[in-house]
C-alpha cells in the first residue's frame, strides 16, 4: 500500500489536509492487522466526503483481503462516482476479475486506472501489482514486471520496493526479495513490514533461531507492531513440526505469541478468523470449537466461521455438528470451498456411518468417499493427509475401503506420500481377496494391484518385498508363470546381499514361502522342478509338512 507525505502548515489546515492524514492512520492500522478499525475510518471519511474515491477503494480492498465480495463491489462502485481519485476503484474490479480468471478484463480495468496517470506517479503501479499477487489466481511476474515500471520512475519508492519483494518472494526468488526487503527499509526505516520479512524469509529456510533474532529486532523497534508476534508464533509452530524434541516448549511460545498477536489487533472477526487458522496449524481442535462458537454469537453472518465449526466438532467427535456445519458452508454458492472442507464432511459422513465395533456402513463410507473424491478435484495434495485413516481402515480389517482411500494417494506421484500410500494400495487389495474363495476373487482388483506393484519397482527398484506381493496376487489369480518369476525374482534380489541377509529368521521364512510357491506352481508341469524346490524348502525348515507332503505326493 502507498505511503503518502504529511504536509502540514501551522496555519492552514484543510479539509484535504485531514482526509490524507485519516487515510493514512487507515493504512497503518490495515498493515497492523486492526481491519476493524481501518473499516471505522475509511467509513468516517466516505460519510464526511462520499466522492472520495481511494477511500472507497482502500475499503473495498479490506473487505476484498475478508472474501466479503458483495461489500467489495459496492465500495469499487462507489469509488468509480467518485470525483477524486475514482481510476483507482477500477484495479479493485481489475482484482476481482483476475479472481475469476479473466484476465483480458483485469488488463482492461488496469488501463483504465492507469490512463491518465502523470508521469511521477508510481501508486497505481503498486496498487495493480498488489492485486495481481492478492489475487486468487496470482501473477508474479507481471506484478515483478509493473513494479519495476515503478521503480524506474521512483527507484527509491520504499512501498514499491516492500511489493517487489513480495513479488519475488511469491516466485520463490529469495535472493532478489532479500535485497529488495532491505533496500526499502533502509529507503524508509519506520517501514516495519520490510523488516519484518526479512524474518520470514529465514523462517521459509528453516533458520528458525535466526529468525526469531530478527523478529526481536523489529520488536525492538516496536513492541507494538502486532503481526510481528504471528510470524514469531508461525515460527514456533514449524520449529516444534521439524524438530519434535522441541515441540512442547515450542508450541507453548507459538500459543503465548499468538496470543499477544491478538492483543495487539482489535480483536475483529478477521484477526479471530486468522486465530482460528492457526488453532487449526496446532490442532487444538476443542479450543477451535469454543472459538468457532463465540464467532458465531459475535457475527452469524459471515459463513467462514461454520468451516471452523465443522473442522472441529469433527476433531472432537461430534460428527452431527460437523456435517450440518459444512453442508450449511459449501451449500452457499457465494462461498469459496476449498479441498479440506469436502475432507472433513467426506470424514465425518463415514465416522458417522461407523458402528462400536469399527464396521463401517457401506453406503456411509460411499457418501464420505464421494466428497473426499471432491477434496482431492479441487486440492489434490490433500492426499497427504489421508494416509493415518487409511491404515486405521487397514488396521480393523477393512481393506476394501481402505484401498479406496489409498487409492487417491497412490495415483499422485506429487504426494509425499506416494510411494507409502502404492505399497498400502496394493496390500490392501491383495488382504482383500486373500482369504475369500476363489469364486469370490476379484480379479480386476488383484490385476491393479499387480499394476501398482510394477509402478512401486518404477520408482523404488530396491523395494524387494513387492516382487513377494506380485508373486502372492498371481497365486490368488492362478497365474504359475508369474508366479515362478517373482519369487524367483524375490529370492535372487535378497540373495545378492549375501549370506547374513538370507540367513535372518524373517528373511528365512519369506524363502521357505518362495520355495513351496515355487515348487507349487511347478507341480502341474514340471515334478521334479517342484521335488527340487520342495527340497529347498526343507534345508531351511526340515519340518515343513507342506513341502514334506507335496513331496510324497509328487512321487
Amino acid at each position: 500500500m502507498n505511503k503518502f507525505k504529511i504536509f502540514s502548515l501551522a496555519l492552514v489546515v484543510s479539509a484535504t489536509a485531514t482526509k490524507a492524514q485519516d487515510i493514512n492512520q487507515a493504512k497503518k492500522a490495515i498493515d497492523a492487522e486492526q481491519f476493524d478499525k481501518a473499516k471505522t475510518i475509511l467509513k468516517s471519511i466516505i460519510k464526511a466526503k462520499p466522492s472520495d474515491g481511494e477511500a472507497n477503494f482502500v475499503l473495498g480492498n479490506v473487505y476484498l483481503n475478508q472474501s466479503v465480495i458483495d461489500s467489495a463491489k459496492i465500495y469499487y462502485n462507489n469509488g468509480l462516482q467518485a470525483s477524486d481519485k475514482k481510476n483507482l476503484s477500477y484495479i479493485g474490479l481489475g482484482q476481482l476479475d483476475l479472481d475469476a480468471k479473466n484476465t483480458a478484463a483485469a488488463q482492461a480495468n488496469f488501463t483504465l486506472a492507469t490512463k491518465d496517470m502523470k508521469k511521477k506517479d508510481v501508486n497505481e503501479f503498486i496498487y495493480i501489482a498488489r492485486a495481481y499477487m492478492n489475487s486468487d489466481n496470482p501473477d508474479y511476474k507481471s506484478a515483478t514486471d509493473i513494479l519495476k515500471r515503478a521503480l524506474l520512475v521512483d527507484p527509491q519508492n520504499a512501498q514499491a520496493l516492500l511489493a517487489i519483494g513480495d513479488a519475488y518472494y511469491g516466485a520463490n526468488n529469495q535472493n532478489d526479495a532479500y535485497k529488495a526487503y532491505r533496500d526499502a527499509f533502509t529507503a524508509d526505516n519506520t517501514l516495519l513490514r520490510a523488516k519484518m520479512q526479512l524474518g520470514v524469509l529465514l523462517k521459509g529456510a528453516k533458520s528458525y533461531d535466526e529468525a526469531i533474532k530478527s523478529f526481536n529486532e523489529v520488536i525492538a523497534l516496536d513492541a507494538n507492531y502486532g503481526p510481528v508476534y504471528r510470524e514469531l508464533a508461525e515460527t514456533y509452530y514449524k520449529w516444534a513440526r521439524n524438530k519434535p524434541s522441541t515441540a512442547k516448549v515450542n508450541l507453548q511460545n507459538a500459543i503465548t505469541n499468538y496470543e499477544k498477536y491478538l492483543s495487539l489487533t482489535d480483536y475483529s472477526l478477521d484477526s479471530k478468523m486468522r486465530h482460528a487458522d492457526f488453532l487449526i496449524l496446532v490442532k487444538d481442535y476443542k479450543q477451535l470449537e469454543t472459538v468457532a462458537n463465540k464467532m458465531i454469537a459475535q457475527d452469524k453472518v459471515n459463513p467462514r466461521i461454520f468451516r471452523y465449526l465443522g473442522y472441529a466438532a469433527y476433531e472432537n467427535g461430534n460428527v452431527d455438528v460437523a456435517i450440518k456445519s459444512l453442508q450449511d458452508y459449501i451449500n452457499t454458492p457465494s462461498n469459496k470451498v476449498i479441498g479440506r472442507d469436502y475432507y472433513y464432511l467426506g470424514l465425518a459422513k463415514i465416522k458417522k456411518g461407523t458402528a462400536a465395533d469399527g464396521a463401517v456402513d457401506q453406503a456411509a463410507f460411499d457418501s464420505g468417499l464421494a466428497d473426499i473424491k471432491k477434496a482431492v478435484e479441487l486440492e489434490p495434495l490433500v492426499v497427504e493427509e489421508f494416509a493415518d485413516f487409511g491404515k486405521e481402515l487397514f488396521g480393523k480389517k477393512q481393506y476394501a475401503q481402505a484401498a479406496a482411500i489409498f487409492e487417491l494417494g497412490a495415483s499422485n506421484p506429487e504426494s509425499k506420500n506416494y510411494l507409502d500410500d502404492s505399497v498400502y494400495y496394493g496390500i490392501s487389495l491383495y488382504y482383500g481377496n486373500a482369504s475369500k474363495p476363489k469364486e469370490s476373487r476379484d480379479a480386476v482388483a488383484l490385476g491393479k494391484a499387480d499394476a501398482v506393484f510394477d509402478k512401486i519397482l518404477t520408482t523404488a527398484p530396491s523395494y524387494d518385498e513387492a516382487y513377494l506381493y506380485k508373486a502372492r496376487i498371481n497365486s490368488l489369480l492362478d497365474k504359475d508363470d508369474m508366479i515362478i518369476k517373482n519369487y524367483e525374482e524375490y529370492v535372487a534380489k535378497i540373495s545378492a546381499k549375501g549370506a547374513e541377509e538370507v540367513a535372518k529368521p524373517a528373511v528365512a521364512k519369506k524363502f521357505v514361502e518362495a520355495y513351496n510357491g515355487i515348487g507349487a506352481a511347478y507341480a502341474n508341469t514340471d515334478k521334479a522342478k517342484a521335488i527340487e524346490y520342495f527340497n529347498k524348502t526343507l534345508v531351511l525348515d526340515p519340518a515343513n509338512s507342506y513341502a514334506t507332503q507335496s513331496i510324497k505326493a509328487l512321487k
